[in-house]
């Protein structure tokens, strides 16, 4: 369920940039979170406990959304919704990367879990590289994807470290309504305009991202760390990148490249034998 959540976004994302700019496709998505999350975490006593946390709180919006959230959605202006899913597919190998070097958990960094990153951003590399020589892609904004990739692999692993005992509503909803914040002076001068001029899919696209891509996606995902743990949890981008490439093939008629064709292998591959080690973690169930 929640890579079907996560592979949504890129195609939705591809129908708001018909209309929206990237500033406001963001203000509008976290807004529309908060609006919908904040008074359930006020409700049920998750507000409190996220408001005494905001260090990790900001620290968690910053990583998650503030920075990838642009990225991805700048990126799609040039590349497809089907690539931009495939390339967040490398989450789990900068996940791994992030608990062996830098908070030395060495048992993340197995024979199987590097090998697996090997092939897996050689299939990157591959796909990237023949259609960058092709002309089909260009490689600054693949470099903006996967900039967005480091960030999603940290945010959860802070998450899962620090905000664990924290109810996940108040967390996102506190997140998101930071994250409008910051968005909100690049985006609302220009925003009537917009919505004058934007196509009735185009709205529904950014209701959608809101709601169903941000606010509930990220409760579920929330519930799927606290489970499996924060690398095994970014392992819905197997789904992720099926739900993205068929949206995008199917709806939005983008292209199978031959790089795609052959770098989605050796990603799906290094994926499977990146994620496959972790351990089980045993963290508490908290409230959403």
């Amino acid at each position: 369920m929640a890579g079907l959540f996560w592979g949504l976004p890129y195609f939705f994302i591809a129908l708001a940039l018909e209309s929206f700019s990237t500033p406001t496709i963001v203000f509008a998505r976290t807004f529309l979170g908060a609006l919908v999350l904040i008074p359930y975490a006020a409700l049920t006593g998750g507000l409190k406990p996220a408001l005494q946390a905001w260090p990790y709180v900001v620290m968690f919006g910053l990583i998650e959304m503030v920075g990838p959230w642009f990225l991805i959605t700048e990126a799609e202006k040039h590349i497809s919704s089907g690539l931009a899913g495939l390339l967040i597919a490398t989450v789990p190998f900068f996940a791994v990367a992030v608990l062996a070097i830098f908070l030395k958990d060495r048992k993340a960094l197995s024979p199987r879990s590097l090998t697996g990153m090997v092939i897996g951003f050689l299939g990157v590399l591959v796909l990237v590289g023949i259609d960058s020589f092709l002309g089909a892609v260009n490689p600054l904004f693949v470099l903006m994807v996967i900039l967005a990739a480091v960030g999603y692999s940290i945010a959860p692993i802070i998450a899962s470290r620090k905000l664990n005992n924290v109810p996940s509503a108040g967390v996102i909803g506190v997140s998101m309504a930071m994250v409008s914040i910051i968005y909100a002076p690049f985006s609302l001068p220009s925003l009537s305009d917009e919505l004058a001029a934007a196509s009735t899919s185009s709205i529904w696209a950014v209701i959608v991202l809101g709601l169903v891509c941000s606010a509930l996606a990220f409760v579920v995902f929330f519930m799927l760390i606290q489970e499996v743990g924060p690398v095994r949890a970014t392992l819905i981008t197997y789904v992720n990148t099926a739900v993205a490439l068929f949206l995008g093939i199917v709806f939005l008629n983008e292209p199978i490249t031959i790089g795609l064709a052959v770098g989605l292998p050796l990603i799906a591959f290094g994926l499977y034998l990146a994620g496959g080690t972790e351990k089980r973690r045993e963290i508490p169930q908290t409230p959403a």
